[in-house]
């Protein structure tokens, strides 16, 4: 039988984990699968930290990550 070895690492707390799940499905929907990841795992000079943390860290993080993407996304209005 195999035995599964617990890790070191804590758990993120329920509301960290909810914010990071949600973060996660808006920038793969609004950026597709490795923009997403690029995005989310690298330093962002305009939000001055890696997305995924500022949105883990607090709700005022994960709605400044969702503007971001959205102005990211945003495409002008041409006539």
């Amino acid at each position: 039988m195999m035995k599964f070895r617990r890790t070191n690492t804590d758990r993120l707390a329920p509301d960290c984990a909810r914010r990071q799940g949600n973060i996660t499905r808006l920038a793969l929907t609004l950026l597709g699968r490795e923009p997403a990841m690029e995005f989310l795992n690298s330093e962002n000079a305009s939000l001055g930290a890696r997305p995924l943390d500022l949105a883990i860290a607090s709700e005022d993080g994960c709605a400044r990550v969702e503007a971001e993407l959205g102005r990211m996304t945003c495409r002008p209005i041409t006539a």
